[in-house]
């Protein structure tokens, strides 16, 4: 008889294959399973490429651009790439840890999907205004279903041979791509897919600024690398990024900026020019506007938050 798959099979998978806290790199590129014990702070995350989120046991509260989305178990989110957001684990305990994975996703794998099911006819069509709503409701949350939880638990249970993940992983890869486009939130994996293509100029164009942040780069520099006007080049980045490009270079300098504070080696100051801010006061107002405070007190609030997790460890 056919084993029927149960929750209790996909949260006991996930466990196995997550034995440390935090993430767990799981044996196939993009892949990471995630483990807490304990509730969290909200913490700044990155999608870097087109990803589905899966929960399988606890609950976690996504921010993305101010607009929080409950995050329950078997429940799953499609994220763009290159979203900056706010990632906090509601309720973990360690007798039923939070669990849940992350996996990126190959644009070529979707479209070579959703050509053959437009081949043969099978996507599913939804009315003009639902698929609108689609596209602009960003990190939307959607129910696992049956079918498609049976597909996900085979492609993690084929992880476990090297004969099986070479010949049955990307088999099963394929089908988590095709139950999506079967369900709500096909309209919205395309259009990431398409705008995540290698195709897009926008593309080579955050290529570009991710190794020339610290620079005073314009937009006109940007646009030359792809070129396009430069009106063009901004309405094609906003299309696709739901930012300006000066917004995105802002951000990313702000997000490098947190990372060399908590390093903890150089001063605000030095920090601020070496992001590409020539204004140390520019950079701290902006900073504040990014994080809800100013640099220093964000990096003694940081401090204070692990000398209390080392006393609370010891203590225990």
């Amino acid at each position: 008889m056919e084993h029927l798959v149960t929750t209790g099979d996909l949260i006991a998978e996930l466990a196995a294959r997550a034995p440390k806290l935090g993430g767990n790199d799981a044996g196939w590129p993009g892949l990471t399973i995630y483990r807490f014990v304990e509730p969290t702070q909200p913490q700044w995350e990155e999608i870097q490429s087109l990803s589905l989120g899966i929960v399988a046991q606890g609950r976690k509260a996504v921010i993305i651009d101010g607009k929080t989305y409950m995050y329950d178990p078997f429940n799953y989110l499609i994220l763009s790439s290159h979203l900056h957001f706010q990632a906090q684990i509601l309720e973990a305990t360690a007798r039923k840890p939070f669990l849940s994975f992350v996996l990126q996703i190959d644009p070529a794998v979707v479209k070579k999907v959703s050509a053959d099911m437009l081949e043969h006819r099978s996507v599913v069509a939804f009315p003009p205004e639902r698929v609108a709503r689609i596209h602009q409701d960003k990190g939307m949350v959607s129910a696992l279903d049956p079918e498609m939880m049976s597909a996900v638990l085979r492609f993690l249970q084929s992880l476990g041979t090297g004969a099986d993940r070479r010949v049955l992983t990307p088999m099963y890869l394929q089908e988590i791509v095709y139950r999506v486009l079967q369900r709500e939130q096909y309209a919205r994996m395309l259009q990431i897919a398409a705008k995540q293509s290698g195709q897009n100029p926008v593309s080579a164009a955050l290529t570009y600024m991710r190794k020339h942040y610290a620079e005073q780069i314009t937009v006109n520099d940007m646009a030359e690398q792809v070129c396009l006007s430069p009106s063009s080049f901004s309405h094609l980045f906003r299309e696709i990024t739901d930012r300006s490009p000066y917004q995105f270079l802002k951000e990313l300098r702000l997000d490098q900026a947190r990372q060399l504070l908590l390093d903890g080696r150089l001063s605000v100051t030095d920090v601020s020019r070496a992001v590409g801010y020539s204004s140390t006061s520019h950079f701290i107002k902006e900073f504040r506007t990014r994080f809800g405070t100013t640099p220093r007190a964000y990096v003694d609030a940081e401090t204070l938050g692990v000398q209390l997790d080392a006393l609370r460890d010891g203590a225990s």
